[in-house]
Parts: C-alpha cells; sequence; structure tokens
C-alpha cells in the first residue's frame, strides 16, 4: 500500500499528489504548496497546517486468490497520530497514537475489483484541546503547553533544538496481509549463557491457539550454517561467537527461524537476526555508595557516546543511509553506546538492526520527555499498548541495553515552582510500565527516569548512584572547570553548542543574514539565548573573530575543548564514574545545537575531538592551577603544571611509552622525557606530575605549551596540547602552511599539512562537497609533518579539491 496516494485538508475538495510513507509537510513541500520550512524564519508561517484536519485516500484492487484468504488485516506499523480509517465507506479503526502498529480485520468490508481507503488526521491541536486540560494534569510546557496529552512525537511542536512542525500523515508502511488457519504473532528469545555455549529458549505465540495439527520448528544459523535445530523449546549453541560493543571485540549475528507447521506444510515463517551477549544495569554497593554501570558478557564497560535524536524533523524522511552514516560516525569516534532520547521517536527498524550490525549499545528512552503526564485510565490504556508493542517490538536486538522510562521528568518534582502530581508519575512510571517491560522483555532492565537516583526524587544531586544530567555548564553559565568538581555515577546528559557551519547557515540563510543576533539566526536558534551563550564561552578562551566563518571555527573549537574537559575527567574518574553520553550527537535540521555532527552529516570540530577523547587509549593533562578573571577584570593565573594521566578501554594489555615535550612558541624544546609503561583494560592512573613553576617564572606563561602522547613503536596512540593560558592571550604565530595533497582513489585523497611554527587547531575544508577525514581541527607541531586521509562526497579530481580545499588555524581567524 505504500506509493503515491492523494491527500487534502478535509474543508476544501481539492486533492494533491501524496507518497506512503510520508507526511502532509513534505506532501505540501513536494507540490510547491509551502516554502523549504528549512529556510529562513518560513518555519514561523507554517502554523496553520497543525490546525487543519487531512485526509489521505487511495484506490487499490486485491486478486483473487488474496479475497479467499480466511483473513484478511489492514497493518498500520506508524500513523500519526489521531487517526480514524476507512475503507468502502466503512469505519475500520481508530488510533490515538504514532507510538503502537495495529491490525485491522478488513475482510468484510473488501469487495472484487475496486476498493477505496482513506484516513482522516484530526488536527494534533484540536486534539489537545479536547483531551488536555484533564483536572489532575498540569503541564510544565511554555512552548505547546498540553502536548503531553498526545502520543505523539514530543519534539515535533518544537524544542530547544528543533523547528516546531507538527505534521500529520502515514509515517511507516501500510500494507495488506492475508492468511488462514494461523500465524506467528511474536517469538520471546531468551538467552541462558554458560562455558562454552548458550542456550536459546524460543516461546512463540500465535494469532490463534494451535491445532493439533500445529507445530513449530525452529533453525539458527551462523554464516549461513544451521548450528542448532529442532521442534525443542530450548536448542543450545556450542562455541558461540559472542557479540561485543564497538572497541571490545566482533559484533556477530546469528539468524533464528521459527517455522509454523500445519501438518507438513509451513504456513508462517518468523526470522529475526541476534547477538548472543549478556548485558547488565549493573548497581551494586560499592566503596562510593551504588555502581551505575553497564557489564557485558561479564566484562564492565565505560560507555562512551552521546544522546540521538530524530534525524530529521520530518521522521518519515529519514533513509537507511542516512542512518547508516551517522552511524558509521559514532563508530568512527569510538563510541560504543547511544541513547534514544525520550522526546523523539522509537526508531525505525534500520536504526537498530545497524546498531546491531556495528556494535553500538543503544539506551532506549519511552516516549516521555520534561513534562507531568495524565495518569486517567483512557491515557495509561493507550500508553500499555504502546509499550506492548515497543517492547515485543525490539527485545531481540543485540543493541538494546536498557529500557528508561522518561527523560528529566523526575527533574520536575525537585522544581518548587511546579505542583508535581506524584500519583500519576508513580501510576505511570512505577505501577504500569515496569510489569509490561518484564513480561514482554525480561533480560533487559528497567530504569524509571535519566537523570534518576534510587534514594528518590530529591538525591538527584548526590553523586553516590544514580545518573546525572550535568547543565551547570551551560543552563547556569557556570565556568567548563565546573565538571572537574564532580564524580557522578554515570553522566547521561551534558553538552556545548556551538554555531553552524558556514556550509550549513548557507542552507538556511542568505550571505546577509549571518549576524547571530537577527532574525534568521535567532530561529535557527531555539535555546533561549543560545547565541549570547555560545558566544559568551567562546570569549573566554578565543579572540575576537574576523568574519562569520571564523566565528563558527571558534564555536566548534570551544565546543569540544568544553566536552573533552568533561569527558577526559569522566575517563579519569572510572571506575566511580563509568559513562559518558554528550548531548548530542546530530540534528533534525540545519541549526546552532549541541550536536557534533550537522544535519548534513558534516562533522564539527567536536566529532574530531570526540575520535580523540573517546579513543581506546587516552593521555590526559590536568592542569595544576587555574586560569580566571577576578575583581576589575583582573587575570588571575596560578597554573603551575601538570598531572598526566592513563586510560585505557583496550581489551588487551599494551607496553608503550609516554612522552613529554615543553615547547617555546618560537619553536625551542625546554623539556623533554618519556617513561614506558604497561596499559591495562579499565584502568585510569596518574602517570606522572610536572611542575613547570621554574621554567614559568623565567618564560611567562604565554609563551610555552606542553605536547603530551602515548607511542607504541613510532605509533602515537593518544596526544594532546596543554596550553597554560586562554589562547586569546597567546601570541600565536600565523604562517601560511604548507599543504601536500595527492589522489589514493576516486573520492580519497592523502593531505599532509606542516609548519614552520606551531599553530592551534589547523583545520581544513573542501567548499562545495562533503567530506569526512581520519583527522581534523589538530594542533600542528613545528616542522612535523601532520598526514589525514579524506573522503569526500563526489567524485573530484586533484586539481578540483585542490582549488576547493581550505586551510587554516586559529591564528588566521582574527
Amino acid at each position: 500500500m505504500d506509493g503515491v496516494w492523494r491527500v487534502r485538508d478535509t474543508k476544501t475538495s481539492q486533492f494533491f499528489e501524496a507518497r506512503v510513507p510520508g507526511c502532509v509537510h513534505l506532501d505540501l513541500l513536494r507540490n510547491k504548496k509551502i516554502p523549504d520550512p528549512f529556510f529562513g524564519a518560513n518555519e514561523l508561517d507554517l502554523g496553520w497546517i497543525e490546525e487543519k484536519d487531512w485526509e489521505y485516500s487511495r484506490s487499490f484492487a486485491l486478486p483473487a486468490h488474496i479475497l479467499e484468504q480466511e483473513h484478511i488485516e489492514l497493518v498500520a506499523e506508524g500513523l500519526d497520530t489521531v487517526a480514524v480509517v476507512f475503507l468502502n465507506n466503512h469505519l475500520v479503526g481508530r488510533i490515538a497514537t504514532m507510538f503502537a502498529g495495529f491490525r485491522f480485520a478488513i475482510k468484510k468490508f473488501l469487495r472484487p475489483g475496486r476498493n477505496d481507503i482513506r484516513i482522516v488526521f484530526e488536527s494534533p491541536l484540536k486534539y489537545i484541546r479536547k483531551t488536555g486540560a484533564t483536572p489532575n494534569f498540569r503541564d510544565t510546557s511554555e512552548v505547546m503547553a498540553g502536548r503531553a496529552a498526545i502520543r505523539k512525537e514530543q519534539c515535533s511542536f518544537g524544542w530547544d533544538w528543533g523547528p516546531r512542525l507538527a505534521t500529520s500523515g502515514i509515517y511507516k508502511s501500510l500494507s495488506i496481509e492475508a492468511w488462514s488457519t494461523n500465524r506467528i504473532a511474536s517469538v520471546l528469545l531468551r538467552q541462558s549463557h554458560r562455558r562454552g555455549r548458550v542456550s536459546l529458549s524460543i516461546a512463540p505465540a500465535c494469532a490463534k491457539k494451535l491445532s493439533a495439527r500445529q507445530r513449530f520448528y525452529t533453525r539458527i544459523l551462523f554464516n549461513g550454517a544451521v548450528v542448532a535445530e529442532g521442534a525443542s523449546k530450548v536448542l543450545t549453541i556450542k562455541d558461540p561467537n559472542l557479540w561485543w560493543p564497538n572497541g571490545l571485540g566482533a559484533h556477530p549475528l546469528y539468524t533464528v527461524e521459527v517455522s509454523l507447521y500445519d501438518g507438513h506444510r509451513i504456513i508462517d515463517l518468523w526470522e529475526k537476526k541476534i547477538g548472543l551477549r549478556t548485558v547488565v544495569f549493573d548497581r551494586r554497593k560499592d566503596a562510593w555508595g551504588e555502581s551505575c554501570q553497564f557489564v557485558v558478557n561479564g566484562k564492565p564497560v565505560f560507555m562512551k557516546g552521546a544522546n540521538w535524536i530524530p534525524a530529521h524533523s520530518f521522521v518519515s524522511a529519514v533513509t537507511r543511509e542516512m542512518y547508516d552514516g551517522l552511524l558509521d560516525s559514532a563508530v568512527h569516534a569510538h563510541m560504543n553506546m547511544l541513547r534514544v532520547w525520550g522526546g523523539g521517536i522509537y526508531e525505525m527498524d534500520d536504526f537498530y538492526d545497524l546498531c546491531d550490525q556495528k556494535g553500538l549499545l543503544v539506551w532506549q528512552d519511552f516516549m516521555f520527555a520534561c513534562f507531568q503526564y495524565p495518569g486517567n485510565k483512557r491515557y495509561l490504556s493507550l500508553v500499555a499498548k504502546e509499550i506492548s508493542f515497543q517492547t515485543q517490538r525490539l527485545r531481540h536486538h543485540a543493541c538494546l541495553a536498557l529500557w528508561c522510562g522518561n527523560n528529566e521528568i523526575e527533574a520536575i518534582a525537585v522544581d518548587r515552582k511546579v505542583v508535581f502530581d506524584k500519583k500519576a508519575y508513580s501510576d505511570l512510571f512505577y505501577r504500569l510500565l515496569p510489569p509490561i517491560v518484564r513480561r514482554h522483555s525480561p533480560d533487559t532492565d528497567y530504569w524509571p527516569s535519566s537523570p534518576h537516583n534510587p534514594k528518590g526524587y530529591m538525591h538527584l544531586q548526590e553523586e553516590g548512584s544514580g545518573d546525572c544530567h550535568f547543565w551547570d555548564v551551560w543552563h547556569k553559565r557556570y565556568p567548563v572547570s565546573a565538571y572537574e568538581e564532580t564524580r557522578f555515577r554515570f553522566y547521561s546528559e551534558f553538552g556545548m553548542q556551538s554555531y553552524p557551519s558556514p556550509a550549513t547557515a548557507a542552507a538556511f540563510a542568505a550571505p546577509g543574514d549571518l549576524n547571530i543576533f537577527r532574525t534568521v539566526m535567532e530561529n535557527h536558534q531555539k535555546n533561549g539565548a543560545g547565541n549570547m551563550i555560545i558566544f559568551d564561552y567562546m570569549s573566554k578562551l578565543y579572540p575576537f573573530p574576523k568574519d562569520y566563518a571564523s566565528l563558527s571555527y571558534m564555536s566548534q573549537l570551544n565546543q569540544a575543548h568544553c566536552m573533552r574537559v568533561a569527558v577526559e575527567h569522566f575517563r579519569r574518574s572510572m571506575p566511580r564514574t563509568m559513562g559518558a553520553l554528550y548531548w548530542q550527537l546530530n540534528d533534525c535540521w540545519p541549526v546552532a545545537s549541541w550536536s557534533s555532527i550537522e544535519f548534513d552529516g558534516t562533522w564539527k570540530a567536536l566529532h574530531y575531538a570526540a575520535r580523540r577523547f573517546f579513543a581506546p587509549v587516552l593521555v590526559s593533562a590536568r592542569l595544576v592551577g587555574e586560569e580566571k578573571t577576578g575583581r576589575n577584570n583582573f587575570r588571575i593565573n596560578t597554573i603551575s603544571g601538570v598531572e598526566l594521566y592513563t586510560v585505557s578501554d583496550n581489551p588487551e594489555p599494551l607496553k608503550a611509552s609516554l612522552g613529554w615535550m615543553l615547547y617555546h612558541l618560537d619553536g625551542r624544546v625546554l623539556l623533554r622525557g618519556a617513561m614506558p609503561l604497561t596499559l591495562s583494560y579499565g584502568k585510569s592512573l596518574l602517570r606522572k606530575k610536572l611542575d613547570f613553576s621554574t621554567l614559568i617564572g623565567t618564560f611567562g606563561r604565554e609563551h610555552m605549551y606542553l605536547r603530551y602522547y602515548i607511542k607504541k613503536s613510532d605509533t602515537i596512540l593518544s596526544q594532546g596540547t596543554a596550553l597554560f593560558a586562554a589562547p586569546r592571550f597567546i601570541d600565536l604565530k600565523k604562517e601560511k602552511m604548507r599543504v601536500f595533497a595527492r589522489k589514493s582513489g576516486e573520492c580519497a585523497f592523502t593531505l599532509t599539512l606542516n609548519a614552520k611554527h606551531y599553530q592551534h587547531m589547523a583545520a581544513f575544508t573542501v567548499n562545495g562537497s562533503r567530506f569526512q577525514a581520519t583527522d581534523n581541527y589538530f594542533d600542528l607541531y613545528p616542522n612535523e609533518p601532520r598526514t589525514v586521509e579524506v573522503r569526500t562526497g563526489r567524485a573530484m579530481g586533484l586539481d578540483e579539491f585542490r582549488h576547493c580545499l581550505k586551510v587554516w588555524s586559529l591564528a588566521d581567524a582574527y
């Protein structure tokens, strides 16, 4: 039933072409009835769409052999949101959630030849007005009061990184399925791991009670070969190939086929891919309180990753290719976990399939975020269907690590400005959800909220247990050093914004609209005072930029710096701290935001930095002392040295060397040293304290920098630079970097940069083409060439690549 439909505003008789899967905004745009919602401030003129009721319709005919089946069902995988379905003018069913699939019996409504289906979508705002103002319900939203009353993607009504474009439509596939006798409705698989073998229990459920003639038969295949089969409810896999998260091993997948026989004839087949692994959300008493860590196949794993939001404001527009690119980017940055945030959607099947393949664990929020939700029977009944559907849909995935009840609702309980309905909250997240999860997904742990402290709502800021959303840096405008003053057990949100790159800004703004405090740029900044906050943090580190390109560059350097300080501190703090998921990986439209990847897939400076600070082997420098501004704008700098730490997530022990070189800005090496070391899995160790007080007294903080690194043989595994003053106070040498490029493939180039003097955060772009590189936004040390591999988004000759290539460093940006 996918393909070409037609759609109309129910108040008119005029239809226009529609596509399924899709949504009304995309259909309007395709038919040139609205301008690009992402360009300029067009979003603000499109609010009328969410006020309308929309009707989708089409005609179809079914072959005779389909009509002869005992059961014919309309299968709706996803309707957005409040919909009534008619077939040949007969009412088929009503839907009031976009988060569950539905099957409707339609055989009695069908006829030979032409059949007509229409689906009428009620305006989400009309629905909210009718149902949102229940007596026991309070909504904390300022943007769209009442949105919690509708089981719809909450961020479609706007968020502090996304536009308000609440749409309607058939956003997932719609199909007709016909069957006779019986069919498999679902299969629950459970694993039991013992040394050298895995027992897999198979519990199928059918649409109808099994007859005496009906039975199940299961085959388990690996790389096309059958490794276990039989009619038993439990099958054993010997010498299993275990599934591991990214960085700890391979991610092999087995195929499970469950056949339903009627006599000697197969009447249905259920097939899924699974990974053989155990994942436990481990909470136990320890020296600091209660642990908050994930244990995979018996091994505690520090979680490195980010928060995931919908990859497009119109979720049906997300393709497998888009998922693949974003998830590959996460893998290349050494991430092993993504948190699917609770204000978006349960992602499409492709997302979870690809996470299985790539070794990316998923912390899965249920779709509740930041508001109080109703606790009445009608609403709870609707939610129960949703949770039952989604847990059964996703439970087999190797990537699924945790079910989480909601995002940040328990934080509302400590807000004295809000009257918190504890009964409605408890009924939903402590009484309704847990038993459904236990029934349908018994081997995946449930966590009521994020952040959450097992001691209760009022203990969210206590560091001894639970997970934390640390937003003192950014929302409270605390200095970046505030990260290093905390010791929470798991950081599931923290972040810093940056401005979009010039190429991304050009996608929504004319050249004359790049003033960050004017209409267009402010409309593409959804956090209150966000553009000002970015500039404030940026100005503490960097000088005043000379143009928008330099402004964007410095803001991205600042974002990368802030996240590096945070993550390196969190990793130094393991095993007390066992997770760092920054906010956020991706964008749903071109915007100034916390993302490390722009809407078109371009990596910001932060994502290149994440590739370094999430690397399996890390050397991290903690400055001894601080730089701050005192009374009357007086600079206070007490930095006197550094402490060098090493951290390893490498599965095997590794022998290497730790080295350091103290440079003068004129290129002289003032001090150098090295020491051998052995890196062990899960260990964070202070390796060396360096005191530079004497040299600082001789040369001054603004004239020195420290390079530090871990090297194995001639390969640098990790390195960094410590500055003893903010870059805006350092007289960086401006020079034209030497650039050498050669073609290494149709869309591949090898690029080498070199300079006589230290270049802070050397960067490059390829104008007119998307690209990714093995590194970018890196420090260039004197007379030490740096070579990276670059892949462009389209085929280019060497001459064109050289012409499009632009290279600069901080010294060129002011």
